[in-house]
């Protein structure tokens, strides 16, 4: 009896899809234009701060953010758990696919089963590809993240049916973003590698989980994976601040760290996606895209890029950066850095664009 009844829901729901599907699509209007016939069913996200729209709420962890006044110029003014005054990159590239508004967080309490059709945060503030990472700082690992993603595809398939849900994971697009907070906080932060590891070697092992997680992924039926650069950290308000000397300069140390790791994970992802049967692994370059924003401000719009808008804007980040926080900027469109170590919502929606023109047509076969 069950059996039948799960078969009956399963093709019901099949016959439903396309009709929910055309729903969501409608909501925004695509800025980036795909090639040919070619269609993205969902965007699926993995990583840290830069992608997580809510992931941390929940968790017994400083690296959270769903209080005030973060979300300040959200919907509502409502502090998501999004680091950041408003929207952040996975928001921003959903909405110029035409996809939806805003992507949801695996983990809000309010996600209904519609809005696993189109794309989901699995994303984790304070997470890396290091598992000392995440550790250190009480977050969700990349492989609980996976696993979380395990639990999604096992839910699409009880919405939509294994046909449908399979069709849906290989025509979606995947992000991981991840590495900053490996090299800024566990490394040169807390030094908590140091002692069994020099840059290069550590680097070796950023690129060797970042390969196992892709490899692993491709495993559960992702065809269409892009990998994020690290931001430029040498260049954040904290970063500055800590390393960067009376002057606070960009931290070149931080710099050419995340460089070298660029460099290798270039390399790795070329391999991958010549190995991959009908995969199409994609190295996306957010460090150069960012650091164009912290040399040329004014071209952009900015006038301060070394002070984050919230306090001081020289280190306050997460539980730092609260309601009480003196000193927080009413001109936000100026500020580059929200906090000490997360963009504006101005910031990446600049990059939003340029980034998803740039390597769109990687992810299809031409």
């Amino acid at each position: 009896m069950a059996f039948l009844f799960m078969k009956v829901f399963s093709s019901l729901n099949s016959l439903l899809y396309p009709l929910v599907l055309l729903i969501h699509l409608s909501t925004t209007e695509a800025v980036i234009k795909l090639p040919g016939n070619e269609t993205v069913s969902a965007v699926i996200v993995f990583g840290d701060s830069i992608v997580d729209t809510g992931n941390n709420n929940n968790l017994n962890s400083l690296s959270k953010c769903n209080f005030p006044p973060y979300g300040r110029d959200f919907k509502g003014g409502i502090p998501t758990g999004r680091f950041s005054n408003g929207k952040v990159l996975s928001d921003f590239i959903v909405e110029e696919l035409g996809i939806k508004e805003l992507l949801p967080a695996y983990a809000d309490p309010n996600l209904k089963p519609e809005d696993l059709l189109t794309g989901v945060s699995f994303a984790s503030g304070g997470s890396g590809y290091d598992p000392l990472t995440p550790q250190l700082a009480s977050t969700i690992s990349l492989s609980v993240q996976l696993q979380h993603f395990k639990e999604y595809t096992e839910k699409l398939k009880m919405i939509v049916g294994e046909e449908r849900a399979g069709t849906i994971l290989a025509k979606s697009i995947y992000f991981l973003v991840s590495g900053s907070n490996d090299i800024a906080a566990t490394y040169f932060g807390t030094r908590a590698r140091e002692s069994q590891y020099d840059v290069s070697s550590y680097t070796d092992l950023m690129v060797q989980l970042a390969s196992k997680f892709v490899t692993e992924l491709y495993g559960l039926g992702a065809r269409r994976i892009g990998v994020s650069t690290p931001i430029p950290i040498g260049c954040l308000p904290y970063s500055r601040t800590v390393a960067g000397g009376i002057h606070r300069e960009c931290s070149e140390t931080y710099n050419q760290a995340v460089q070298l790791f660029d460099a290798k994970l270039s390399s790795k992802l070329e391999f991958l996606n010549t190995n991959l049967t009908n995969a199409r692994v994609v190295y996306i370059d957010i460090y150069n895209a960012l650091l164009d924003l912290i040399k040329h401000p004014k071209r952009y719009g900015f006038e301060i890029v070394d002070r984050g808008c919230c306090g001081t804007g020289t280190i306050e980040t997460s539980n730092l950066c609260n309601q009480f926080t003196p000193g927080t900027c009413t001109n936000v469109s100026s500020y580059l850095f929200w906090d000490g170590a997360h963009p504006t919502e101005k910031a990446y929606k600049i990059i939003t664009t340029p980034l998803l023109k740039k390597y769109i047509n990687k992810f299809f076969f031409l």
